[in-house]
């Protein structure tokens, strides 16, 4: 391990502590149902901390930035610290435009590893997306993740849409072809994350969202349904909740 990246993971610990909110780690260890360590530092703050020391000590090149994400995420490693973790997410969000295909793995065991949602939303919807729309063998393998037996991989490779098709871009049909098949799945954070995609759609191409859920709303969840559906000009909400009835 680089002198840097240590540094630096050492100077983010003395620094976190003083945004610590009494009776926060608690609370938030019970919201996310999470078996970490939490220190009681409140996301913003996290950001506000990894943002001055990388500005104050930016790294020397790709694999400085590699060595201080996996000492943040394996540090200590039983039990992990959420914010820690966290910071690693933030690192790659931050510095995206560094990543290389090589990096896939990495980025594979981060969101295998992550074991919730609050993790892998700062991983997968910037870093992976990234990733993933400049180079097509990565784009690939991570379409090959929905047919995982980990449904966090599942959905990471839902999540990889989310950003390109929310901006009105994106390849929805890429989307379709593996959010299809999972509609009937009954794991709330798959059924929640398709109508996150689709309701970040709609906002830009309503026609095309409606178009897709009405052969489908038989098949979907309720859950799913709601989020699809709630950003759509009323019109088409009612025309859609008739066909569900």
């Amino acid at each position: 391990m680089g002198t840097w990246a240590r540094d630096l993971s050492e100077a983010f610990d003395e620094r976190i502590v003083g945004f610590v909110v009494p009776g926060r780690a608690e609370n938030e260890k019970r919201y996310l149902k999470s078996d970490m360590d939490h220190l009681g530092v409140a996301v913003p703050d996290v950001r506000k901390v990894i943002a001055a020391l990388l500005r104050e000590s930016p790294p020397s090149g790709h694999d400085d930035l590699i060595e201080l994400v996996e000492v943040l995420w394996d540090e200590p490693k039983d039990p992990a610290v959420f914010q820690r973790r966290l910071a690693a997410g933030i690192v790659l969000t931050r510095r995206k435009d560094d990543l290389v295909p090589a990096d896939l793995p990495l980025l594979e065991r981060l969101v295998r590893e992550c074991h919730t949602w609050a993790l892998m939303d700062e991983i997968v919807p910037r870093s992976l997306t990234q990733l993933a729309d400049t180079h097509p063998e990565v784009d690939a393998a991570v379409a090959a993740w929905s047919r995982d037996d980990d449904f966090w991989m599942r959905r990471a490779s839902l999540l990889r849409h989310l950003k390109p098709l929310a901006s009105g871009e994106g390849d929805f049909g890429a989307f379709s072809a593996i959010a299809d098949p999972m509609l009937e799945e009954d794991e709330f954070f798959i059924r929640k994350a398709i109508g996150w995609v689709l309701r970040e759609t709609s906002k830009n191409r309503p026609e095309l969202v409606a178009d897709w859920v009405r052969p489908r709303v038989d098949r979907m969840s309720g859950l799913t349904f709601r989020e699809s559906t709630r950003q759509l000009p009323e019109g088409l909400q009612t025309e859609l909740k008739a066909l569900r009835a």
